[in-house]
């Protein structure tokens, strides 16, 4: 995975300090409150939705943009500078962050979305038996060079200032937002965060996050409503990458593989890998392969083809790392799962159930 490299933020900090009295433009909803950045599309969501114009607001990954391979640009570092508080995904998601704090010199409060949550570890279990013994081999081995690794950077770097963070890289699948139910604890720290705030009206925020809470309840029941017309055999799910792992859990959904492999969709398939998921699509009866709206659509359509089943692509695309541009679906994160939602259970040849009007635009 590509990764920010410290010179090439400390260039853009340099930048960033060229801009002083600017705003960062684009990305900012102006506001007299606290100055507060959001990392995600997702988690920016949900702070618009708690604080609304009590803070003004600058959102770093774009609509449809990839939160795994991100560049602040001079503009967003310097937004960071004069940050009160940074809001995050955490779970190691934003790989890129520690070196945008330092390069910004960043020094407020930081918000974590994941406190609490536990992570599942690495990508998916894929449901098809192809390998599996070798698979569980090679994890094993994986696991256990990974943490001989993690120890030996530990030393070497305990007295990095960064070191401990909780922002830190976690050895887990960071998705957590596409289950509603840990998407409403993401809500609760993010609420607690924001509280704590000078210049925010605690109580206004508590109010926001109860009557949220409450859309977000009704969005798991009507998701499960939805789901569990069909037969939980027949849930099968193929998608660009490993991000709807918690989402595929929460409602006994069989994933049956990702055109990506692991959770991180800067990663590149193998032939290998491409056959092997296009036998399992033919051995488990799926229907349907699923794109996402912030991964171009080549490889799943490729897929699809071979193995002789539908693609969902363009606007029929999944929202999974990121939320969508504005007046699309996807602007919000309700409306990215009741668009997923719809289309993944299309796929399964029956339509969602009607709409609750608290989830309604």
């Amino acid at each position: 995975m590509r990764s920010v490299t410290p010179i090439s933020l400390a260039a853009l900090a340099v930048g960033a300090l060229a801009l002083a009295g600017c705003s960062a433009t684009g990305t900012a909803d102006e506001s007299d409150g606290p100055n507060v950045v959001a990392t995600t599309t997702q988690v920016a969501d949900f702070t618009r939705e708690l604080a609304g114009e009590q803070v003004e607001l600058t959102q770093l990954v774009s609509p449809n943009q990839s939160a795994h391979d991100f560049d602040p640009s001079a503009a967003q570092l310097l937004a960071l500078t004069n940050a009160d508080a940074l809001v995050i995904n955490g779970g190691g998601l934003e790989t890129w962050l520690d070196d945008a704090i330092d390069a910004s010199g960043f020094d407020g409060v930081v918000i974590d979305a994941s406190t609490g949550i536990e992570l599942v570890a690495g990508g998916h279990d894929h449901d098809h038996d192809h390998g599996d013994e070798a698979d569980d081999h090679s994890e094993e081995e994986h696991a256990e060079d990974e943490h001989a690794e993690d120890e030996h950077a530990e030393d070497e770097h305990a007295e990095e200032e960064h070191s401990e963070d909780d922002h830190a890289h976690e050895d887990g699948n960071p998705h957590i937002w596409t289950d509603p139910v840990l998407a409403a604890e993401m809500v609760e720290n993010i609420a607690t965060g924001l509280a704590d705030l000078d210049g925010v009206d605690a109580e206004a925020i508590e109010t926001a996050e109860s009557d949220y809470l409450d859309v977000l309840d009704e969005l798991d029941h009507w998701i499960h409503e939805s789901v569990d017309q069909v037969p939980a055999e027949e849930r099968l799910l193929v998608t660009n990458h490993d991000a709807f792992t918690y989402f595929v859990a929460a409602y006994d959904i069989t994933y049956v593989g990702s055109i990506i492999p692991g959770f991180d969709d800067n990663a590149e398939p193998s032939a290998a890998e491409l056959d092997e998921l296009i036998h399992a699509i033919e051995e488990t009866g799926v229907q349907a392969v699923f794109s996402e709206q912030s991964i171009a659509p080549d490889a799943a359509e490729t897929i699809a083809r071979e193995a002789g089943v539908t693609v969902y692509s363009g606007e029929d695309a999944l929202y999974g790392d990121s939320l969508g541009v504005a007046g699309s679906d996807g602007e919000t994160y309700v409306g990215s799962q009741v668009h997923n939602v719809r289309l993944i259970v299309q796929s399964w040849g029956v339509e969602a159930t009607e709409l609750p009007s608290i989830l309604q635009d």
